[in-house]
């Protein structure tokens, strides 16, 4: 081999050790499970983003499409559908027997037609009937939830919110099962979580889960149970000379008066 193509072949290999550590760690995952909801009957709910630990209020209610029930019960008292409860219930095949701590929640439906009719459960601020769109940690890969069914052929979609503003759609599939079961939902890689420039982390928002009946199913009275949903999510930031700079809970402090920060924020 002549000494110029050597020379080349060294030139190439210094080149890709150069490259390659570059992005390797543009691929670095830290993938964690977070419990985002226990449907315990909680208010608060805490977990930790990969940056610092975060604490929100919240707690959860039901809207319906036109064809909801809404009736007059023996004593003259308005009855409107849906409803929802907390029950002492779970899934032994994750909890076990004899739990005094634990509860699911509870959705119970009624329509007067049948057809594509549906219920959002989605979470609202406090004692507040405002909305609140949770904030996800992360770069969210799926979501899991489980939940009891009484095989009804209705199924169970999550709406989720980018930074942009759209709303997307995430499916969890049918409900056509007897009793509890894991359901997983996958987040597309055209959500889109990550912006070229700083702060790259453009974390989603989870808006809704929406029950759908299917047009031919009995809509006469029915019930379905939630239990823990949780998030598999990669908490993974690269740190950098100046890191806090773009980190979008610091900057508001920083304009607005508050003490400029030295060195690394310490994320993981």
């Amino acid at each position: 081999m002549k000494y110029g193509s050597i020379k080349a072949v060294c030139f190439v290999i210094l080149a890709c050790m150069v490259v390659m550590p570059a992005i390797g760690d543009g691929q670095t995952v830290d993938l964690t499970s977070i419990v985002l909801e226990s449907f315990n009957g909680d208010t608060v709910h805490e977990w930790n983003d990969g940056r610092r630990p975060r604490s929100f209020e919240f707690s959860w209610a039901l809207n319906a499409s036109k064809f909801a029930t809404r009736s007059t019960d023996s004593d003259g008292n308005e009855v409107v559908f849906p409803q929802s409860t907390y029950v002492k219930a779970w899934p032994i095949a994750v909890f076990g027997f004899n739990r005094d701590d634990l509860k699911s929640f509870g959705i119970r439906g009624r329509f007067d037609r049948q057809g594509y009719n549906w219920i959002d459960v989605y979470p609202v601020s406090g004692d507040d009937s405002t909305p609140f769109e949770i904030p996800l940690p992360g770069r969210v890969q799926y979501f899991d939830l489980w939940v009891w069914s009484g095989n009804m052929d209705l199924y169970i979609d999550a709406m989720i919110r980018d930074y942009q503003g759209i709303v997307h759609t995430i499916h969890f599939g049918s409900l056509a099962y007897t009793g509890w079961r894991n359901l997983r939902a996958h987040i597309p890689a055209s959500v889109r979580q990550e912006k070229r420039v700083l702060p790259n982390h453009a974390g989603l928002k989870f808006v809704k889960f929406r029950i759908w009946t299917q047009p031919i199913e009995r809509v006469g009275d029915f019930y379905i149970y939630f239990k823990q949903l949780k998030a598999l999510t990669d908490t993974f930031e690269t740190m950098f000379d100046g890191d806090q700079l773009a980190d979008p809970d610091i900057i508001p402090g920083l304009w607005s008066g508050g003490d400029g920060l030295s060195g690394s924020t310490g994320r993981q």
